[in-house]
Formats: structure tokens, sequence, C-alpha cells
């Protein structure tokens, strides 16, 4: 399987790397499209190139790109591997990505864990309430919305704080580098306004959590998932592009993981 990489910066550049190096069983790299980082040893091209010679994409480049060039690579029998899930929350996003074919839509699930359980018990009927609640380090949740005074106050902020709570779509349109995680959920339990979500700052948090809780009739679910913040992007959680890695792995051989 050929991989193009939409994006260069902390995921994309890891992905492309690890794919390149072999990590990836099945794998190989096609080439990597980032107008505005070039790293070094990687295989850069345009776009127009890289669907030429991949079977599938990888966007890590941001909601934006996606919006904007989801449906070119499909359009162009990529498969595609979407990264940045917050962007599906937009209306009419992921129906036109499903329409464009002939290239299939893959979702990566990023930074949190236990989405196979939700979408599996969402089969047996509607939750009546899912709540998804994120708690990064202040600092990294200053957004272009935010008063240059609010953005300050962020900043110096001595205590935990809840920024926002609301409808899922809300939150991750708010907090776009921060809030995926909530699409994820949405998507996985099959209903974006049954799924209630917090952003908390917290200043002295050495882990981003988040954590999920949701009742439906086939139980009641509680998960914790504390990562360690990318090096890099602080926004991100360090796990995100081996999770990316993981789906590669998955869709390159099939029969040699879980799934």
């Amino acid at each position: 399987m050929k991989v193009g990489v939409l994006g260069a910066g902390s995921i994309g550049a890891v992905v492309a790397e690890a794919v390149r190096d072999g990590m990836v069983p099945g794998a190989e790299l096609a080439g990597v499209v980032d107008p505005a980082l070039s790293p070094a040893g990687l295989p850069m091209c345009a776009l127009p190139e890289l669907l030429s010679t991949s079977d599938l994409v990888v966007e890590a480049a941001g909601q934006r790109a996606l919006a904007d060039a989801g449906s070119q690579v499909l359009s162009a029998g990529c498969d595609l591997l979407v990264v940045s899930v917050g962007a599906l929350a937009a209306d009419g996003l992921l129906e036109k990505l499903l329409a464009a074919g002939p290239g299939a839509v893959h979702l990566s699930t990023g930074a949190i864990g236990g989405l196979d359980l939700l979408r599996s018990a969402a089969l047996l009927g509607p939750f009546e309430r899912v709540v998804i609640e994120t708690t990064k380090k202040a600092s990294s949740l200053v957004q272009p919305w935010m008063s240059a005074a609010e953005a300050e106050e962020l900043r110096q902020a001595t205590a935990p704080v809840e920024l926002r709570r609301g409808p899922a779509r809300e939150i991750t349109a708010a907090f776009p580098k921060s809030a995926n995680v909530a699409a994820s959920v949405a998507l996985a339990v099959r209903d974006w306004d049954v799924v209630e979500a917090a952003v908390i700052a917290d200043p002295a948090a050495p882990l981003t959590s988040h954590v999920i809780t949701a009742t439906g009739p086939a139980g009641e679910y509680r998960f914790e998932i504390r990562n360690r913040p990318s090096p890099q992007t602080p926004t991100s959680s360090q796990v995100v592009p081996y999770a990316v890695l993981s789906a590669l792995e998955a869709l390159a051989s099939p029969r040699a993981v879980f799934r």
C-alpha cells in the first residue's frame, strides 16, 4: 500500500518518517504534501503528484485542509485516513466526503480509546447521555476568538477553570486543535446531539485527560485517558501519530492485527 501524507507537522512528520523507515509492514511512503514545511529526508511533492502515486492519503494538516482537499483525494480514487476528525462537525462535510468516492473514508481514533465499545453499544439502542470532559494545560488552550485579556488571564491561571461546556459540535468548533476527541465520540455513538463536551484548563496538569461517561441500553461506561502532550505541539497528544500508524498497520495488513 502506497501511503501519502498531507501535512508535515508534529503528526504528519512522525507518520511519514515511520512509513519511510519500514515501521508499517505492507506500507510504502509515496510522498508528503505541505506548502509550509519541508522536513529533511522526506519526499515532498504537490498534491496532484501525491494523488497519482498513492493508494491512501493520511490527512494530518488540520480541519481546513480536510475540508479543502478531502473530496479531491477521494475523487482521485485514493482512500483517506482522517486525523482532523473535528472537521466532521461541520454540517454536510462527512456526507460530502462519503459521496466523493471512489476512495473510502477511514477515521483515526486519535488520542482516545473505548470507541469500539461505544460503537457496539450504539447498535443496541441510542445512548441516553454521553459526556466527554477534556482537561489540558491552560497555556495550550488559548484560542484566536478570545480577547487579549481573556488569553492573558488563561495564561496566568493558577487553578483549574472550565472554559466551555456544550454540545459536541459547538465545542469542537471552538477548540479545533484540542477537541477532535468530542467529534470522535459523537461519531462513535452515532448521535451528535446526545454528546455533551467540556474543556477544562488546568495550569498544573502534567498530562492531557479525557474522561468519557456514557449511559444507554447496553450499560454504563466510564473511560479515562491520560496522555502526555506532544513536545512539539502541546495542543495534541504525543500518542496521536502512533494511533495513525496503528490504523495504517490494520489497513495495510488486515489479517495480521486486531481491528
